[in-house]
């Protein structure tokens, strides 16, 4: 399957590269799609999860929630290279959004979490983000009163899991997804939504091949790659990709292919966060993936384009979290 996927992407980046279809057949079938709001929601269980996902008494230090890393007013990500952990502890890639990262093949760079519930779990337990433990965390909301009544009306039980916790932060977080982009918009039919910059910067998108990798509703998300196909990608960073998951080297270097949704809001770029602006990562990817080098005019066209792919930020009103009992286990943020 995953050879088969990679020679798809190969001759779809080469047929692209050579023109593609006829304008007609292209406007009818655009290799991105547009972006659905999320349904078959359990609005409780979402509920609960929007309040644990903005609780930091998940973390040892009672300072850390998951919106520090994922935060919804930024672009859900922390605009950092890499994130900040438990006492101030650098984190060892750049945090994902996760707006709409229920649409991605699999969560984290290296896909090693199946789904976003695996996801929800790994950085309560890691010593370098969240610092704490499922059994502490557990205790942790077992003692709230308020999130005990909340698990019994929701499970119908006031028992408190660690499987409970994260089913509700991955309910919430499939309620973040990004609809009516102006991209969206011109794909519905809406010509006008877009200027004659940003739609020759669409055209360069796709005839260049970044389509390839970079597409259906997230605009990428659903599937892994090999960071520097054409030329090697340098850095600093110790993470090897896909490789740590699967023990294969031909998936050394192989990560997730980020969603191109909100990528404005999204910066800094790639798994190191090493581009700081849209221009640079343009042009670095169509160098090392592509064998491509935009001119100016033709990278500041497709980044007029990636700006179109800005939707509707979620909108909510916070969450009010539910006091600590005195048999709450307090926070130890210095030790």
């Amino acid at each position: 399957m995953k050879k088969y996927h990679e020679k798809k992407c190969i001759a779809l980046t080469l047929f692209l590269a050579a023109g593609g279809l006829g304008s007609a057949s292209v406007q009818a079938e655009e290799p991105i799609s547009v972006i659905q709001a999320p349904s078959n929601l359990n609005a409780s269980l979402a509920e609960l999860g929007k309040k644990l996902y903005f609780d930091p008494r998940l973390s040892k230090s009672g300072f850390i929630s998951c919106n520090s890393c994922h935060n919804l007013s930024m672009g859900g990500t922390d605009n950092l290279s890499t994130s900040i952990g438990d006492k101030w502890q650098q984190g060892p890639i750049n945090a994902p959004t996760v707006l709409n990262s229920s649409l991605n093949v699999a969560q984290f760079w290296d896909g090693r979490a199946a789904d976003l519930q695996a996801q929800a779990g790994g950085p309560i337990a890691n010593p370098n983000e969240m610092g704490s433990s499922h059994a502490l965390a557990v205790d942790v909301v077992a003692s709230i009163p308020g999130y005990v009544n909340e698990f019994k009306a929701v499970f119908g039980k006031a028992k408190v899991s660690i499987d409970g916790i994260t089913q509700a932060i991955a309910e919430f977080e499939k309620t973040l997804v990004t609809p009516n982009s102006r991209f969206d918009k011109w794909l519905s039919g809406d010509k006008t939504a877009l200027s004659a910059n940003e739609a020759e910067g669409y055209r360069i998108f796709k005839e260049s091949g970044c389509v390839a990798c970079h597409n259906g509703e997230a605009v990428g998300g659903n599937s892994f790659q090999k960071l520097g196909l054409m030329e090697p990608y340098n850095t600093d960073n110790p993470a090897e990709g896909r490789v740590a998951v699967t023990g294969e080297d031909a998936d050394r270097f192989n990560f997730k292919v980020p969603t191109l949704r909100n990528v404005e809001l999204t910066y800094p770029y790639f798994h190191d966060g090493a581009a700081n602006t849209l221009p640079e990562a343009v042009d670095t990817m169509g160098r090392i993936q592509l064998g491509k080098k935009f001119t100016r005019a033709e990278n500041a066209k497709v980044v007029a384009f990636l700006k179109t792919l800005t939707g509707d930020q979620p909108k909510f009103q916070l969450p009010i979290l539910p006091p600590s009992s005195d048999a709450t286990p307090r926070p130890t943020p210095f030790k």
